[in-house]
């Protein structure tokens, strides 16, 4: 029988053998036959939930720790290899432990008489009616029954719904979308299950936006201390743990500097930290974290300036940005393409470049290179535990 040696983990975390093909779920050390039958080596574990590898909440839970870290690290390398940039040192990746995940986006649809709840199935519209969960705090997986009977009562046959779950400072929000809510009877329901549950807020959008239906106080997440108001839908990094993984990579690459710019600052998750020690300007282009973050900068007296700005239609100009000391970048998925030319001609020391996507890391880093900047070092951070999503913080200097 002719075996081949799975050798690495693809970008969609197939495992590829020395001679190139790809065989799902295997890992690095399995042997594979012709059959694409697989036996196990060193690195496959056996998975920990009931619905991997059927959910698609995970992609990974078949292999251990040490494949994952190193996962991470070839994403990265990957990705600046074929922007033709030379790799520079990448730390040991930070591992956001099992049941950590503090945010996440659930899908509903009512079949027959049941409610099916969960994530999507890998590459599919179907949903995981899910029975446990390794990622999502046990806090956010504790309302997933009681979500099951309130969506019973608002979803009609055949109709779906988004239901977004957060951790908040006030314990569980909750925003649904795609349901109606109709007559007493079902505005009743929900403000006795939200009583019932305790929830920070629950907030509906029936097609024109959400607005809360029950918020006893406001809903407020803390960065450093500092609570900041927390818009219905608002971003949050994923773990508690990985936000201050990412939020110490941020402050050793900017240094001591005293005058530091935030773009897209969302609700201040670096700023608000950072503003003990220096002074901050928060560029941020959603208006609800912009004006949250203002709030919390004005009651607190934190030296933080917000600027409501849409950096994809108005970057900054190298003007704008020399008058700072440091930049710190923390674009969304798309990257920052807009604004990476002036930040490679401006004359600041340090930028803190904090990614999701290693693909568009790597296009800005390109350009920032071509600007006289270098990659100082690179932490991976995995938040999405078992996915192949990949966040990182870089340090760039000049050169």
């Amino acid at each position: 029988m002719t075996l081949s040696e799975v050798v690495k983990l693809a970008a969609r975390g197939d495992g590829v053998t020395a001679d190139g093909r790809h065989v799902a779920l295997a890992a690095p050390g399995d042997m594979v036959d012709i059959a694409a039958e697989i036996i196990p080596g060193p690195h496959h574990v056996v998975p920990p939930c009931r619905h991997f590898p059927k959910c698609g909440g995970c992609q990974l839970q078949h292999v251990d720790d040490e494949t994952y870290a190193d996962y991470l690290v070839e994403r990265i390398g990957s990705a600046l290899s074929a922007q033709r940039l030379e790799v520079p040192e990448i730390r040991p990746p930070h591992l956001s432990p099992p049941r950590t995940r503090r945010r996440a986006s659930l899908r509903a649809e009512k079949v027959g008489k049941r409610i099916v709840f969960g994530f999507n199935e890998a590459v599919s519209h179907f949903i995981v009616d899910i029975r446990e969960c390794h990622v999502l705090l046990p806090q956010l997986f504790a309302m997933v029954d009681p979500l099951r009977g309130l969506l019973d009562v608002l979803l009609a046959p055949r109709k779906t719904a988004n239901v977004t779950l957060a951790w908040t400072d006030q314990g569980v929000d909750v925003a649904i979308d795609g349901v109606s809510i109709e007559g007493y009877a079902a505005h009743e329901a929900l403000t006795d299950f939200a009583q019932a549950h305790r929830l920070a807020r629950l907030a509906i959008d029936e097609g024109y936006g959400s607005e809360p239906r029950w918020e006893p106080e406001p809903v407020t997440v803390t960065f450093d201390g500092i609570q900041v108001g927390l818009p219905i839908g608002g971003f949050l990094q994923a773990t508690a743990d990985g936000e201050a993984a990412l939020t110490q990579a941020v402050a050793e690459a900017i240094g001591k500097a005293a005058t530091v710019a935030d773009l897209f600052a969302g609700l201040g998750t670096f700023a608000v930290p950072l503003s003990a020690k220096a002074k901050i300007l928060a560029v941020e282009g959603a208006r609800d974290p912009a004006l949250a973050l203002r709030m919390a900068a004005n009651r607190t007296g934190r030296s933080i300036a917000v600027e409501h700005r849409d950096l994809f239609r108005r970057p900054m100009s190298d003007a704008e940005l020399g008058q700072f000391e440091a930049i710190i970048l923390d674009p969304p998925r798309a990257g920052a393409k807009e604004q990476t030319p002036a930040l490679a001609r401006a004359d600041i020391a340090r930028i803190a470049y904090v990614s999701c996507n290693p693909a568009t890391f790597a296009r800005d880093a390109r350009t920032l290179v071509d600007g006289g900047w270098r990659i100082d070092w690179i932490k991976p951070v995995g938040q999405f535990r078992w996915s192949t999503h990949v966040e990182l913080a870089a340090a760039f200097k000049r050169v």
